[in-house]
């Protein structure tokens, strides 16, 4: 990994740890495979944060053009899955 995460410097400890969990789960769903019920957890805790659309919008692009992964299309998959399914991209 040779990028870094998009963070807010307003963030406190604890919400830049959850929102580096999210993105790396984000990753972890292209290159492994993750538990859906992992990551909405993970995602509904990054919209406590993040919670204005624009804002979610313009952290998914910096992170993409950084990782090349796409949450945008992670989330809409988990969408279509049932609790137990893994995503995998």
């Amino acid at each position: 990994m040779n990028y870094s995460y998009p963070i807010d410097e307003t963030w406190t400890t604890a919400e830049i740890v959850d929102v580096v969990n999210y993105f790396s789960l984000i990753e972890k769903a292209y290159e492994k495979g993750v538990l859906k019920q992992d990551l909405v957890a993970a995602y509904n805790r990054y919209k406590e944060i993040v919670p204005s659309k624009s804002e979610e919008k313009q952290l998914d692009k910096q992170f993409e053009k950084q990782s090349g992964y796409t949450p945008f299309r992670v989330i809409k998959k988990a969408k279509d899955l049932g609790n137990q399914d893994t995503i995998k991209m």
